[in-house]
Formats: structure tokens, sequence, C-alpha cells
């Protein structure tokens, strides 16, 4: 997700959506002045990122400057405007990719106001919505797509099967070449490759790296390539394949080990306690991980993934090297040395170590600045900024770095020095930060790039929310400016949340329908995004709320044939 930086104050005009310009409002001069501009945006071929554009840039290219703006639309808009890029959403879709864009029914034109804040209002779902179209395929097979093949279980499928196939293969290929089956080196090399692979696919440094690869996805493709594109937040089923794979190895591993010292081959009693130490641990990672588990008890599976892992890494590396000291004193073998420089497996563990020291290299506590927005809701300033605080990134957050980390979507401020965080009452600990609000949190590693990010390879978007779900909406919003409705479905949205995230989401979306479920009950959400999808004409769905409302939301959708997208339980 690039940064889009905001501005450091409101300017005195903005670009209105390309959907919902009413032209017979707009004078002809206006509209006019528009129409050029407008010619001058899709004209250029020329690509760029938004964060490299300057008002040099801009004039050279042939964009309205201060001068030009001021003539057509008499504005007081500045050149630091300009500069940072206060432009029609025309130009920020062009720089983002959309080289071949084509112009709305309604040309973007300058909607003149005072510079004042955006006011908010509360909406209605409508009496009467468009019937939904029928789901695709027939039942048994749309269950077999969306659940027991969906993206997240391909990966998987992949990764695993990939695997099994080399391993029957090892196993062929040595059967009569060793008595005692593949070499321990092979099988070890394939466990720590393993490990490696389900590391480094959970690595911020990598996730963000795979999301910026992605989002270069231009707009000119075709959607049916974005559509699959945007379902790289799927990413885990590779941490999950390569993880049950590298069980697997370990399994044959633990077996060949045994044979051997049971035959007199292999007399290493602390190799083979390690083994079976070792067995346990990664069996136990299997089972804590299975998703029922893992809800019913998250901070179990937190704690023994983050110890039992650790634990586990350590006892490998004292296995990997005992082994090869052991097979170093063989007649006619290498040194000691030479076999460790030698085996995949020492580097492969190198580069494991090394990614699960990393982000707790940045392990620090910083000063936090609560603001209680009500009983259920509190938003947690920090007056410090990343780089790419715009990205639609998460931080994680924790009083006890050793216990638990909870991540929740950043939300830059207007000067883009700070950022905040919305945290609704969701649990023991989220109830705790707004009963006792704290001044301090520990933070580790970098923030890392969340499902929205992907949102920028479609031209137009329909964003669904559920109660704190804003938060990362407003991240996205605030940071990506794009045609996009926002449907927003929560209770009592100004008492809970206060009249600053009302206003903030009345300024990113001024049409964006908010439902106050105290007033008019639990809307159809299916429904009401399908009749959003269809009156914008947008070309997908994009949905934060809780696990069962994303699965229902996601499902209804995709099953019609339409694009949808939200966080999944290991995302």
């Amino acid at each position: 997700m690039s940064a889009v930086e905001e501005r450091n104050q409101e300017p005195s005009f903005t670009f209105a959506d390309l959907r919902d310009v009413d032209s017979a409002n707009v004078s002809s001069a206006q509209a006019s002045s528009a129409e050029s501009i407008g010619s001058v945006y899709t004209a250029r071929e020329e690509f760029f990122r938004l964060e490299d554009l300057t008002l040099e840039k801009a004039t050279d290219l042939g964009y309205p400057t201060e001068q030009t703006v001021k003539q057509s639309f008499g504005s007081s808009s500045t050149s630091e405007d300009l500069e940072k890029g206060v432009v029609a959403p025309v130009l920020v879709q062009q720089q983002l990719g959309a080289h071949d864009y084509e112009k709305s029914d309604a040309l973007p034109v300058m909607r003149k106001g005072p510079d004042t804040v955006a006011s908010y209002k509360t909406s209605h779902p409508p009496d009467q919505l468009p019937n939904l179209p029928h789901k695709q395929n027939r039942r048994a097979l749309r269950g077999l797509r969306y659940n027991l093949l969906a993206v997240y279980q391909r990966l998987f499928s992949v990764v695993f099967i990939g695997n099994m196939i080399a391993f029957v293969i090892e196993v062929v290929l040595h059967r009569h070449l060793h008595s005692f089956g593949p070499p321990l080196g092979n099988l070890a090399t394939a466990v720590a490759a393993n490990v490696m692979g389900a590391i480094l696919i959970r690595q911020e440094y990598v996730i963000n790296s795979l999301y910026n690869i992605f989002c270069w996805t231009p707009l000119w493709m075709p959607l049916r390539i974005r559509r699959v594109v945007s379902k790289l937040y799927h990413f885990g089923g590779v941490h999950s394949g390569c993880a049950v794979s590298a069980t697997a190895w370990f399994i044959l591993y633990s077996a060949l080990v045994t044979k051997r010292y049971a035959d007199g081959d292999f007399n290493e009693p602390a190799v083979i306690a390690i083994t079976y130490i070792l067995l346990a641990l990664f069996l136990a990672l299997c089972v804590f991980a299975i998703p029922k588990l893992r809800m019913f008890s998250h901070n179990t599976f937190e704690a023994v993934h983050r110890f039992g892992g650790w634990t586990a890494v350590a006892l490998f590396w004292v296995e990997i090297l005992l082994v090869l000291h052991a097979e170093s004193k063989d007649p006619g073998t290498n040194s000691f040395g030479s076999l460790v420089v030698q085996a995949p497996a020492f580097w492969f563990l190198l580069v494991v170590t090394f990614f699960i020291i990393l982000p707790w290299i940045r392990l620090r506590k910083v000063e936090a600045f609560p603001e209680v927005l009500s009983k259920h809701a509190v938003r947690i300033h920090f007056k410090y900024s990343y780089k790419n605080i715009g990205n639609v990134i998460g931080l994680r957050i924790t009083h006890n770095p050793m216990k638990e980390w909870h991540a929740f979507a950043t939300i830059p401020d207007a000067n883009g020095s700070s950022f905040s965080l919305i945290v609704s009452d969701n649990g023991d600990w989220t109830k705790k930060q707004i009963m006792e609000p704290a001044h301090a949190y520990w933070i580790r590693g970098i923030p890392v790039t969340g499902v929205l990010r992907m949102a920028t390879v479609f031209r137009r978007i329909v964003l669904v929310a559920t109660g704190s779900g804003i938060g990362p909406c407003l991240s996205f919003l605030t940071s990506h400016p794009m045609p996009c409705r926002l449907l927003w479905s929560t209770p009592n949205p100004v008492q809970t949340y206060g009249e600053d995230v009302m206003r903030a989401v009345a300024k990113a979306d001024p049409e964006a329908m908010i439902i106050d479920t105290r007033a008019t009950g639990r809307p159809d959400v299916v429904a009401l995004t399908y009749h959003l999808y269809v009156e914008t004409k947008a070309e997908s769905v994009f949905v934060i709320s809780n696990p069962s409302l994303t699965s229902k939301l996601v499902y209804g959708l995709e099953s019609r044939g339409i694009p949808a997208y939200g966080p999944i339980w290991d995302s």
C-alpha cells in the first residue's frame, strides 16, 4: 500500500466522488475547466508513485497547478496542497496504475465549500432492496469451492502435497541404497527447509514486501486476475502447510534415528532423547494450531507457539550439531567443521534464528495517550509515526511481551506525525484498556500490512464494517482516496465512538451509510451490500467485521459471482 500523505489542514475545496457528482449543480465554467483537467488526466500514460509527486512534476505533466486552479475555481488552495497530492481521485488512480482509466458518466469536478469539519448523519436501510441473484452452482459444489477448497486450503494443499511427493521419492530412492533408509542429513534438510518457510511467511518484512509487490498489479489487467491476486491475505496456508510438512518429515526422521539406535548403528542416547522431545513439540504445535482449539484458548495457543517454537528451534540446533559430530567420527568422513558448513540444515536454521530474533530487537515501550470514547471503546493516540503509517497497517501492542499481543489498525492523523488505534470491548484485555486506560504500551517489530491494502487494485469498491471494524476502514480511507462507498453498521455509533470518529467517517466518504442498529435493528447485510455494489458499479467488496459475519458476507457474495474479501482466522 503506497502511503498517501495526509494534509496538514483541510483545504477549502475537495474533489467530489466521481459517482456522486450532480453535474446539473455545477456552473458551466467549472464544468468546462473540469473537463479540460479530466482530459489531461486520462491522456497521460506516464506512471509514477503517489509519494513521488511534486509540484514541479505535476506542472511538467500538465496537471493543475496553484495558478491554474485559482484561475479556474477561485480557490484558496496552496502549492502545499498540490505538492501533497490533493488532487482528483482520477489522478490518484492513475498513480496507482490506472493507465487506461475510463472516465465516469460524471466528470471529476471541484466541490467548493467552507473550511469546516465534515458533518455526519446516520442512515436507515432502504425499505426495498433489489432481489439477490441466485447462487451459482449446486450447494455441494459451492461448499467444496468456498470452504474445503478455499484459497487458504489450496495453498496448504500445494505445499503439503509437494512435500509428500518429495517424501515418497526420498523413501523409494533410498530403499535399497541404505539399509537404514534415507540419510539423516537429507531428512534434517527437509525439516529445516519447511521450518524456514513457516517462519519467513509470517515475518513482517516478508508480508509487507508481498503486499507491495502484489499491489503493483495495474488496473488495466482483467478483473479475474486482480480478484485472484487480492487473495494474498490467505498466505497463512503456506505457513500451516510448511509446519505440517516439517512435522511429517520429522516423524520419518525420528523413526530412522530410533531404528539405527536399536540396531546399534547409532550409539547416541542424547540424540534419541532430544529427538523425542522435539517430536512432542512438533505435534503440540500442530495440535494447538487447530482452529477450534486456537479460538477456544488463544492465550494458550500463543504460549505454546512462542515458547514451544523457540524451544524446538534451540533443540533442533543441538540435534543437528550432535548428529554431525557423531558422523564426523566415522572413518573417511570430513571434519566436524566441514560437515557443519556443508549441511543445508545449518544454513536454514541460521535464517530461522535470525528472523525469530529480528522483531525482538525492536521491542520497546512507547508513550500512549488514551481517549475514552465510551464505556465500549477507547481511542489510543501515539505521538510518533512510521514512514509507511498510511499503508493500512496493523500494530501489535501489549502490556506483557511474553504473554499476549493484540493487533489493531493504525489511523494516521491529519499532520502525518502521529496515529491512533480504536479498541472496542471484545474480551477481558480490551475491556481493561477501556476501564483502566494505560499510558504506555510495548510494541515489537514493525507494523504489518493488512487485508485492505489489496483494495487499491480495484477501481471502485464497497467497504463494509461493523463495530470497531471502522478503525481499519478509516486507516484505508484516509491514506488511499479512491471511489468507495462505506457501509458501517454498529449500535449507537455516536455514543460509542464519539463525534470525532463520526466526522472522520463523513470526511472519508460523505455518502457513507452509517446504520445505528439500536434504532433500526440489524440489517440484511448481504442484501444491503449487494444493493450498494450494484448502485455504485463497484468492482469488489471488502468487509471488516467479526469472523462470523465476515465469513457469511464473503460467502454470500462470492457464491453469486461478486468478488468479496475479508480477514480470515489465520490472515
